[in-house]
Order: structure tokens, then sequence, then C-alpha cells
């Protein structure tokens, strides 16, 4: 059907009610409006379902979600025995607008499809959906969120039983299973008969994960003794991990975290936050102010599902500086590392676990302490699969997995990035340079000087429609097509094509150009948001050089996007 035959089916189907038709109708005259709408079915990536909640194909609402659904237990009938199906689905949901709808919507076709669906009684953290599709020995599970989109945009992720997002063969299938549900009225609804399908879960639940990453800290001795003079300033940002994240630090021992009170309680349009990323410096702006108000040592935000984690330090001028999540992750690795080496607890088959788009910061301490180190593809269900595979062969132990873009898992209670673990390592982290008379800030000049200067940056093209699908396809296919030689005047050295399937890792869409200073660009199609990324990375003897490097790239990259755009 054309996106004008699919609008008509909308109004005129009497699956579809009547607000959602009266939606619609108030677009007749806006041909545009309509065919971004409707031009397509909003695509089931390998992340699952993302987009603005309206009316329409191209956009999330309760329709689309249930069709969603239908595809994922049609697949789970036809590919899993009657005991595993009998194992049912767990879901979890932030605090965005519909997402409590949405959860319920999932349940309820779910249940009409003979699989039970297990649900909280309010929103949770999508790490502790993670740790209870295992706890609960689901089949699968759901999150209902939109990370840290801005608040017109919901989403929709599917899990596997291992707790980890569903890998892109299983993804594929169910991509398939959707596709394949053309009619909105052939979705089954719920009957009473199957009403008790629907399980209400209790707070049994949120004490076996916040126990479970309460295991993960390192030095107890030490957070009791020094956490009650520390002082954490928190923000959950308007989200899911107030909480937890509350919960877990009280109960190890920080008795002195502060939290900004306009981001403390959940709120669908995030109290003024523009874009409630950790990664943007914006989103910690009422959390920095606090802290000098309290002198406190330590900044930390999670995002709307507590994933992510962004930090801001108290640098040797006073002021607070936001640490980027290579800077964070390689102190981790560097923290872990030497924790587990005091506790006598260093495993000699452990194994760090990064992306292809993460710097080799962490890397390279992993390395120089004799620690293996594995890059996967951009998604940290990548991260997750290697767990498994650790734990089926019995041959590797997991160290420590992370990604740049602020996602961390300390431990293998989730096989998702955790914001609720990684604020408490952090934390335990921060507190541990306190105990030796230096910040956190000081403590990366320290690393710094030890194994060099690494500097990143992200170059984020945001183009929006038809049209900005189109252009990020031309953009990256002008890089992969025309073998660039040098970037700030750099001999390039390597060019790696992920499309190709390299390095034993399945195919993906990025592109990596090495440069003769060791320094690295990667592009890559963002899979939840219409955006192209570069990532710049470089390695300096000092700051300054790091910096001008930096500089110099930045500049090649944007002489060729001011050209093709």
């Amino acid at each position: 059907m054309t996106y004008r035959e699919k609008y008509n089916n909308w109004l005129e189907n009497d699956c579809f009610d009547e607000n959602t038709k009266k939606e619609l109708l108030n677009l007749k005259g806006n041909d545009k409006e309509i065919e971004d709408r409707f031009y397509k079915d909003l695509e089931f990536g390998t992340a699952g379902l993302r987009g603005i909640i309206a009316a329409g194909t191209n956009r999330i609402n309760i329709y689309t979600v249930r069709r969603a659904t239908y595809g994922l237990a049609n697949y789970i009938l036809k590919n899993t025995t009657k005991e595993e199906q009998s194992r049912g689905v767990a879901i979890a949901h932030d605090n965005r607008h519909m997402s409590r709808e949405f959860c319920i919507e999932a349940a309820n076709t779910l249940a009409a499809c003979g699989i039970k669906a297990y649900i909280f009684d309010s929103l949770r953290t999508t790490p502790e959906l993670s740790f209870a599709v295992r706890n609960l020995n689901c089949i699968a599970g759901i999150v209902i969120t939109a990370s840290h989109n801005p608040p017109e945009y919901n989403g929709y992720k599917v899990y596997w039983e291992d707790g980890a997002q569903v890998m892109p063969e299983i993804a594929n299938a169910i991509t398939d299973e959707i596709n394949s549900i053309e009619d909105y009225s052939t979705i089954p609804t719920l009957r009473e008969e199957n009403k008790n399908l629907v399980v209400l879960l209790d707070e049994r639940q949120d004490t076996d994960f916040i126990e479970a990453v309460k295991k993960q800290v390192i030095r107890e001795d030490l957070v009791r003794k020094v956490g009650k003079d520390f002082k954490v300033v928190y923000t959950p940002l308007c989200g899911t991990g107030n909480v937890p994240v509350r919960r877990a630090l009280e109960e190890v021992g920080f008795k002195h975290v502060i939290c900004v009170k306009e981001e403390e309680l959940p709120d669908s349009n995030f109290s003024g936050i523009e874009y409630p990323n950790p990664e943007d410096q914006r989103a910690l702006t009422r959390g920095i102010e606090l802290a000098k108000a309290e002198n406190a040592d330590l900044v930390i935000a999670t995002d709307p599902d507590c994933d992510r984690v962004g930090v801001a330090v108290r640098t040797t001028k006073g002021d607070y500086a936001l640490l980027t999540g290579n800077q964070i992750g390689g102190m981790l690795t560097d923290y872990i590392i030497e924790g587990l080496k005091e506790k006598g607890r260093l495993k000699e088959n452990s194994v760090l676990i990064k992306t292809i788009v993460t710097s080799e910061f962490g890397a390279d301490i992993a390395k120089a302490n004799n620690i293996d180190v594995m890059n996967v593809l951009t998604g940290f269900k990548f991260i997750g699969e290697k767990i498994k595979s650790f734990e089926e062969k019995c041959d590797k132990t997991y160290l420590f997995g992370y990604e740049e873009s602020y996602g961390y898992l300390v431990g293998t209670h989730a096989r998702d990035k955790d914001g609720v673990v990684a604020s408490l390592l952090i934390s335990e982290m921060a507190a541990y340079y306190y105990s030796k008379g230096m910040s956190l800030y000081e403590g990366l000049q320290e690393l710094y000087k030890k194994y060099g200067y690494f500097k990143e940056e992200t170059i984020s093209l945001t183009l929006t429609g038809i049209e900005g699908l189109e252009k990020i396809k031309e953009i990256i296919s002008y890089f992969r097509n025309n073998a660039l030689e040098s970037f700030n005047n750099k001999k390039v050295v390597d060019i790696k094509d992920y499309e190709k399937g390299i390095d034993n890792l399945p195919k993906a869409n990025v592109l990596k150009y090495y440069l003769e200073d060791e320094s690295w660009i990667a592009i890559r199609p963002s899979g939840t948001e219409p955006k192209l990324k570069f990532y710049l990375a470089v390695k300096g003897n000092n700051e300054c050089e790091s910096d001008n490097k930096l500089v110099g790239i930045k500049e090649s990259i944007n002489e060729i996007l001011n050209k093709l755009m």
C-alpha cells in the first residue's frame, strides 16, 4: 500500500480507536507529515523499536507496540518448546509518556497468545529487567524505554533468556514475524480466560537485584570507612534510577548522597532538561550547581532508564569537569584490576571487553597488566554474548565490559549496561582516591602520565526524514568508496570495513580508518536515532599534543562533510 492508502486504512478500519482517528484527521492538508508517518513501518532494528509517540505506522503507539509484541509471541511459539514458552516474558518500563500503557498492551498481547507476562507495579530500570529475565528464568524480556531521547520519544527493546538484548539472528527472525502482520485487526486481544497470565511482581525482585549489585563492591572496608565523609551529588534526570541507585549507595556505606530535588522524581517531560543524556553537560547543570553549593566530591547522573552514567569531578582549579565515557571506562578498568589484585581475586584468564568505537585507553591498561582484550561491535548485547560464551565454555573470566557511550557492566548479574552498579563502583573508585587525598580528576591525570594522553570526540549529524536517511547513506558510501589517504596530514595505514564481516565479527555498517600516529576515525549510522556518527580518537605524549591532533582530524572531517552537505 502507498502511504496514502495506509493513512486512509487507519481512518476507516474499526480496529483503530476514535482518538487515533481524530489525531490523523487533523493532519489533512499536511501531506508531508502524513507521508512521514506512513511511508514505512517503524523499523524493528537490532535494538528494537524507537520513535516519536504518535499515530501512524512509522510512529510508536499502542498499535505498533501490539504488532511488535505479536511478532515476538509468534517467534516464541514457533521456535521454542512448550516448556520454554511456559517460562514467560518479563516486562519493565520507564517514566516516559505512554510507557505504562505500552507495558500493559505488550503484556495483554502476550497473554492473548497464551504466554505468561510478568510486569512490575511501576517503573523500573533497564538493568533490573535484564537481571529479572534470568532471575525469573524467563524465555524473553521487554523494556519500554527510549533511553536518553527527548520527551516525545518512546521505544521497545527485546531481551532473550540470557538477559541480553536479542542477537541479530533472532532480531531478524522477529522482524520477519512482525513484517508478516499487515492487518492490525488480526492481532489477538486479551480474553477473560487468559487474564491470569499477566502476573504482578513483588518487591523481592528489587531486593534480589540490589543484593546482586552490592556483591560487586571490591573494597568494602574502605567504603565503610570513607563513606561517612565522602559527598556524592546524584541526579536520576527525572528517570528510574532514584530508588535503586540511592538504595545501593546507602546500603554499602555512602551516607552523604545528595539528590538534585528538581530531578529526583519521575517526570515524563524531564523537568526542563532539554536532552536527558548524561553525555551532555547541560543535563548535569543542576547537579554541578548543587555540588558547588555542597562542596561535593563527585556528581553522578543516570539517564532515564538508568543504564548509562555520566560523571562530573572536581578539578585542581576547584570547578567541575565532565568525564567522557572513555575516561570513566579506562579508570574503572585500572581500579578493578588493582582492587582485585589487592584482594587476591584477579583471575589469570580475565578478559576486558569493549566496543570497536571505544578508545584504547582501557585496553592499554588491561594489556599492561597481562589481561586479554576483546573488541565487539557497538551494542551491549555483544558484550552480553561474550559473557554467555565464557560461562558455557569455562575458558575465560569476564573482568569488565564498557562502551564509550557511558555504558558499563561490572559483574554478570545483568547482561546489559547497568547504571546502578556503575554508580556504585564509580563512587567506590572516587572514595578510594579520596582516601589517598586525591580527586578522580587527579587520578585520571596520573593514568595519563603513565599510559599516554588519550582524547576522543564524537561528531553527530542529525538528519531526519526520508531525505535525511538518504543523505546518511550517501555520506557513509563516500567514505567507503573513496579510500582516503590521509587526515590531518597523517597517512592512513589501514582501513577496516566491518560490512565485510571481518575480525570474526558479524557484518555491520561501520568503517574505521587507522592513522600512522595511532589516531583513528570510525564512521557508523546510529541504530536508534536519525544520526550519522564520527568517532575520533587520538593519543599523545601530553594533553596539548592530543588536543592539537583532535582539532586537526576534526577539521579534516568537517571539510569533507561541508562538501557533501
